[in-house]
């Protein structure tokens, strides 16, 4: 990636045994894409585990995957919170797979959920965790099936809007706790004989286990407290992060002696200074403060803890457009890269109502060691989405260069490191005086994405092969935006194009770049035999 270099720099200067990577927005699949190749270079750099915002028990079958202890692996289950159905987390596992069987065990990066299995709006009953803990010990189960009584019970929705529906402060909750701190505590009593059984993997499994459902026992206590909706969901929130905090903890000291570990999640969760959300939700004006994980992990490690703040400048898919002058993400500028935090005091946070985005405030600048920033430039977004993908490689001929200044800027994504392959996307920002004038790419604001579809494709989209563009091409507007359109010049070698895309051709786009890179891998791997 063009800011490998300024990464690699922080990390040999700072050494860190955590280093904390997060997310200004979920809903934007450029960031869950680079951080796979960052972890690609950190790989190299001594890293050898990840730790992503994902439940900690399942995620264990994830690193069985990973490490060829299983030949399969669900990542519906496997990965929580929904993250399981995005395209970069099945990149993610199927590249930790690969790179993993080249290596020894003690070489091999592992791979973590550092999360607890809840969401605002519920969690999960306990019972699955405790009844396979006690399958593990060889434990009765009378007693655990009759506290736990019916899951449903535990995860109805009613309960986040009327605490008193809440199980986790009955005496059947306050019963279960304590016995699944007996649980663990069996766990550690007969560890050698346990050890000895099985294995030391298998005893450390049922311990996650353990832990993990006590944390969510402790969760469904805060659910159980009474209070406003804003106070209710503080409480849950920093029980989320106390429990996250303890994870990583643990993880660390699991992984310590292997190498440092990434962790990706959203900034909330990884910030050094208290989190904050402020929203309008089912109705309702909410507003909580809290201490997230990475400011409880922060002081505890001291200079071992790094962070670096996610900061999305502008993109059009999500609806999110370009940042006010005066702001953060504004004079960060408009390329992608990792930046310094900038020291300028006038600057002030941006101001948007896209829900679950979190712009860079004077907290998170004052606090954190630097920025990971999408640039602000049309089209920086889409580019890191390409470039984020498996094996892809980006050309940009840099402005000022010795091309015609109407390529300044164009960039070039290849399935491979040989560039003289032909591309299978690009993204362009002016008109070819001449040839290409039909988007009007000259006005501000205006790029364009090209996608080599493939003969097949390109009639599957538009209705009729590229030999007969000729015939359609008078009848269209290619200064549509967001808008899947011909190539206005390369639609005969099967090109389509989009100018300015956005939410309504999102999936569409996925689809399409998913394809056209696999041909052109494809491609190469037939020229390289």
């Amino acid at each position: 990636m063009a800011f490998d270099t300024e990464l690699l720099s922080l990390v040999c200067a700072r050494r860190p045994h955590l280093l904390a990577i997060g997310e200004p927005y979920h809903g934007e699949p450029a960031f869950p894409r680079l951080r796979n190749r960052i972890l690609e270079t950190l790989a190299g750099h001594g890293f050898r585990s990840i730790a992503i915002e994902s439940d900690r028990a399942a995620g264990l079958a994830v690193d069985d995957y990973i490490q060829g202890h299983r030949d399969e692996v669900d990542l519906s289950t496997g990965i929580s919170h929904g993250w399981g159905a995005h395209p970069a987390t099945r990149e993610l596992v199927d590249w930790l797979r690969e790179h993993n069987e080249k290596l020894p065990p003690a070489e091999r990066v592992t791979f973590h959920g550092f999360d607890a299995p809840t969401e605002i709006t519920g969690a999960p009953s306990p019972g699955p965790l405790l009844r396979e803990l006690c399958a593990y010990l060889g434990a009765a189960t009378a007693d655990l099936d009759r506290l736990v009584g019916e899951d449903d019970r535990w995860s109805a929705p009613e309960i986040m809007y009327d605490a008193s529906r809440s199980p986790g402060r009955s005496p059947e909750a306050a019963a279960l706790r304590g016995l699944a701190e007996d649980l663990r505590s069996q766990l550690y009593a007969d560890a050698p004989r346990l050890i000895g059984d099985t294995s030391a993997e298998a005893w450390n499994r049922a311990r996650v286990l353990a832990t993990t459902a006590i944390g969510l026992l402790t969760y469904h206590a805060a659910m159980a407290e009474p209070g406003t909706q804003s106070q209710r969901i503080g409480h849950l929130l920093a029980a989320r992060d106390a429990l996250m905090a303890q994870n990583l903890l643990d993880i660390l000291a699991t992984e310590r002696d292997r190498g440092p570990v990434l962790v990706w999640a959203n900034n909330a969760h990884l910030q050094r200074h208290p989190s904050r959300w402020d929203t309008h939700w089912e109705g309702q004006d909410l507003a909580a403060q809290w201490n997230g994980a990475g400011s409880i992990v922060s002081p505890l490690l001291g200079d071992r803890y790094l962070y670096v703040a996610g900061s999305l400048g502008a993109s059009g898919p999500v609806g999110l457009g370009q940042p006010e002058a005066g702001t953060y993400e504004e004079h960060l500028g408009p390329q992608t890269g990792i930046f310094a935090p900038p020291a300028d005091s006038d600057l002030r946070a941006r101001v948007t109502d896209l829900l679950g985005y979190s712009p860079l405030d004077a907290g998170t600048i004052e606090t954190c060691d630097a920025i990971l920033h999408i640039g602000s430039e049309p089209g920086a977004a889409d580019a890191a989405r390409i470039a984020g993908r498996p094996g892809v490689t980006e050309t940009r001929i840099e402005p000022g260069s010795e091309m015609p200044p109407y390529t300044w800027g164009d960039r070039f994504f290849f399935a491979g490191e040989d560039r003289r392959m032909r591309p299978f996307a690009t993204i362009v920002g002016h008109d070819v005086p001449g040839f290409d004038e039909r988007s009007r790419l000259s006005e501000p604001g205006r790029y364009r994405l090209n996608i080599e579809v493939g003969r097949a494709e390109f009639r599957n989209l538009f209705g009729y092969g590229p030999e007969e563009f000729a015939a359609h091409s008078d009848k269209l507007d290619f200064a549509q935006t967001d808008q899947l359109m011909p190539h206005p010049a390369y639609a005969v070698q099967g090109w389509a194009s989009l100018v300015n895309p956005g939410p309504a051709t999102a999936d569409a786009v996925e689809r399409l770049l998913t394809q056209a890179r696999a041909r052109a891998a494809d491609r190469e791997h037939r020229r390289s035999r």
